[in-house]
């Protein structure tokens, strides 16, 4: 007999449950509802491993790799995926997503699977990624359980800084990644939806280790105090450039991308500090974006910097980029570059792959050129969303030579990589 109050129980468990007891006591919620196993799987920073949450009760497996198994499939794709044990019994791999952050798998062995029964299954582990991302602010059991080899301790800094790795409403999707996941040190991002406009910011922080972890930390605090205060882009630039120059010493500085997108007409806005200038993408060819005064680096700048202005259109993306992703450098000597960059997106888009696991893809396949040593840090962070109001997109444009393939019409996309 299915138990239909097995969610509400789960609820009731938790007000009072240590974390390292949260395995058990979902399989064994579970097990109301009709799964004969359930596991946990927690993604490792590089999302390359499904790590399993081991528990009173809870069956032993071994790590998953994110490529290469049914379980990393419905991790990669975000849907649920299923192989049939026998006749009667399924095993269950639904994803374990907090709003819309991949957080891991959770395996479920199913007898007489129906769809009311799979239903409840999927709400059951909604339930249960939440609960995960909760309890992980009180413990350090699944931050340990993610790693798979020790976090330099600007790393640590670095990962504690970030906002969730991915966030999606209605009209907006933004996702991120950084590289060498166990080594960061001087990049970051970070962003906030308000209403009608969408902030990012992506900073390369000078140097490497420490100081660079330190320095890049200042800059997010300044950065969403300026933010948050509603200032626009020139002070907000502004304010992160003082906190710099006045508290870190020896001309330290950051180079980054500040930007503010309106969802409603599609207007960009964004300051250029030391970085390339971003790459429009219309009707499959790389527009030039139009003249943009750069200005220093945060931490050397002596006043505001002047503003550049674009309009998106439907099924426009723009990528934001620094030196940790075009500069990767093979062992022969070629640069991953702006083209690679480019027929990556490309591909990706024609995929059908969704914005994390397109960033996902893409750090694997920027530490593949590097022979999996990164010389410099690489953030990234790809932003998307569709004007509500910007009507067609323009047929034409003065086209850079790289094609890139769009999503489908209707939608813009903003991608910032650094």
């Amino acid at each position: 007999m299915i138990d239909v109050d097995a969610l509400q129980a789960l609820l009731d468990d938790i007000h009072l449950l240590a974390p390292d007891q949260l395995s058990a006591v979902v399989s064994r919620r579970a097990g109301q509802l009709g799964a004969a196993e359930t596991v946990i799987y927690l993604t490792d920073y590089e999302q390359l491993l499904l790590q399993h949450i081991r528990g009173e009760g809870v069956p032993v497996r071994q790590e998953l790799s994110v490529d290469g198994t049914v379980g990393g499939r419905a991790f990669r794709r975000v849907e649920v995926q299923s192989t049939r044990i026998n006749p009667r019994v399924r095993r269950l791999w639904i994803p374990l997503v907090d709003g819309v952050q991949r957080v891991g798998v959770v395996e479920m062995l199913v007898a007489d699977l129906t769809p009311e029964l799979e239903g409840r299954l999927r709400a059951f582990a909604s339930l249960v990624a939440e609960l995960l991302v909760v309890n992980g602010q009180y413990t350090d059991i699944f931050a340990q359980l993610r790693r798979r080899k020790t976090l330099s301790l600007a790393a640590e800094i670095q990962w504690d800084l970030l906002p969730p790795l991915t966030f999606a409403s209605d009209r907006v999707v933004i996702a991120g990644a950084l590289e060498p996941a166990y080594d960061i040190g001087g990049d970051t991002f970070d962003y906030a939806v308000n209403g009608p406009n969408a902030d990012l910011m992506v900073l390369d922080a000078v140097g490497h280790g420490l100081l660079a972890a330190l320095l890049a930390s200042a800059a997010v605090g300044a950065y969403r105090h300026a933010r948050r205060n509603a200032w626009d882009l020139p002070d907000i630039a502004a304010a992160i450039s003082r906190v710099i120059a006045s508290e870190f010493s020896g001309s330290r500085f950051a180079t980054a991308a500040i930007a503010r997108l309106h969802l409603d007409t599609g207007q960009l806005r964004w300051v250029n500090a030391g970085h390339p200038a971003p790459l429009i993408v219309r009707n499959g060819a790389l527009l030039d974006p139009g003249p943009c005064k750069p200005h220093p680096p945060l931490g050397l700048q002596l006043r505001k910097p002047d503003v550049c202005v674009t309009q998106l259109y439907p099924g426009d993306r723009v990528v934001l980029y620094t030196d940790g992703i075009v500069e990767a450098r093979s062992p022969d000597g070629d640069f991953f570059g702006e083209d690679r960059l480019g027929d990556f997106i490309a591909r990706a888009a024609a995929d059908g792959d969704p914005a994390p696991e397109t960033l996902r893809r893409l750090m694997r396949r920027v530490l593949d050129h590097q022979a999996d040593h990164l010389q410099d840090d690489a953030a990234s962070c790809c932003w998307s969303g569709g004007p509500a109001t910007s009507g067609n997109s323009p047929t034409s444009g003065p086209p850079r030579p790289s094609p890139l393939s769009l999503r489908r019409a209707g939608e813009s996309e903003l991608e910032a990589i650094s």
